[in-house]
C-alpha cells in the first residue's frame, strides 16, 4: 500500500495504490500529502490526475480502524490537511474515478477541480451506517449538489450511479470504462491548449470562492465530530459493529 506519484511532461498522476479498494490509512494520508508538498513549489507541472490502482475502485475512503474514538483525532486532523492542500495547490486537479467513490474517497473526489468518471463507478457517503457522518461532505455538497441532495446521501448513505452523480452535479464527464484514458487524454489536452498563466490565476478565484464558505464551514463540522459525535455510545458502537462484521445494535444516544 503506497503513494505513487509521477510526472510526464507537464502532468502529474498520482495514485492511490491499494488495491482492490484502496482503501487509505493514516501512513497514506501523510504519504499523499508529501506528495503534494512536492509540486506546491514546481512551476513545471500544469495538472494533476488523482487515480485508484486496479479496475475496483478510486478509493473506498479510509480505514475504519482509524474511526475509533481514540484515532478519530488525528485522522480527522490529517484527512482535512490532506483536503486543504488539494485546495490550495496551484495546479488545476483532476479525479479519474472508476468504481467505488465511497467516504473520504468521495470527498477527496469532490475536492478536485474536475472529475472525470467511467460509467460503471458509483459515489456513496455511507458513513451514516457506522454511526459517523462525513465533515468535508457535509460542509461541501450543500454547495456543491445542493442542500437536498447533500442530505439524501449524508443521512441516508444513498449510493449515486455515475449517471446520477453527473445529473446531481457531482462529477463533471463521463465515459465508459474502455474510453476512460481516451476520454482523460482529450481532457489533458484541451486544458493544455489555455494559457498556462490564465489558468492559474482563474483557478485561484474559483478556488478563493469556494474557500470562504467551506472552510468555516469545515471547522464547525469538525468540531461537532470532535466534541459532540465521539461522546455518543452509537458513534462506537457502530464503529465496532463494523469491525466485527454484524449490524449494529443502536441505542439511540
Amino acid at each position: 500500500m503506497r503513494i505513487v506519484l509521477h510526472r510526464q511532461e507537464r502532468v502529474a498522476y498520482l495514485t492511490i495504490e491499494n488495491p482492490p479498494l484502496n482503501v487509505l490509512n493514516l501512513s497514506m494520508l501523510h504519504d499523499f500529502e508529501n506528495a503534494m508538498d512536492s509540486l506546491e513549489g514546481d512551476p513545471g507541472v500544469d495538472l494533476l490526475v488523482i487515480r485508484g490502482a486496479g479496475e475496483r475502485a478510486f478509493s473506498a475512503g479510509v480505514d475504519v480502524k482509524d474511526h475509533t474514538r481514540e484515532r478519530v483525532p488525528e485522522m480527522l486532523k490529517t484527512v482535512h490537511g490532506v483536503i486543504r492542500k488539494l485546495l490550495s495547490l496551484p495546479q488545476v486537479t483532476i479525479a479519474q474515478v472508476r468504481g467505488a467513490c465511497l467516504g473520504g474517497g468521495c470527498e477527496l473526489a469532490a475536492s478536485c477541480d474536475l472529475i472525470l468518471a467511467s460509467e460503471d463507478s458509483f459515489f456513496a457517503t455511507p458513513e451514516i451506517n457506522v454511526g459517523c457522518y462525513p465533515p468535508v461532505a457535509l460542509a461541501r455538497f450543500p454547495f456543491q449538489i445542493g442542500y437536498y441532495r447533500a442530505a439524501e446521501m449524508i443521512l441516508t448513505g444513498r449510493r449515486l450511479s455515475a449517471r446520477e452523480a453527473l445529473e446531481a452535479g457531482l462529477i463533471t464527464r463521463l465515459a465508459s470504462a474502455n474510453d476512460l484514458e481516451t476520454a482523460l487524454g482529450a481532457l489533458l489536452v484541451e486544458l493544455q491548449s489555455k494559457s498556462r498563466a490564465v489558468l492559474r490565476i482563474a483557478l485561484r478565484g474559483l478556488r478563493e470562492t469556494v474557500l470562504k464558505s467551506f472552510v468555516p464551514a469545515l471547522e464547525r463540522a469538525e468540531d461537532l465530530y470532535l466534541h459532540e459525535l465521539i461522546h455518543t455510545n452509537d458513534m462506537e458502537e457502530g464503529v465496532r459493529a463494523f469491525l466485527e462484521k454484524r449490524k449494529p445494535d443502536w441505542k439511540h444516544r
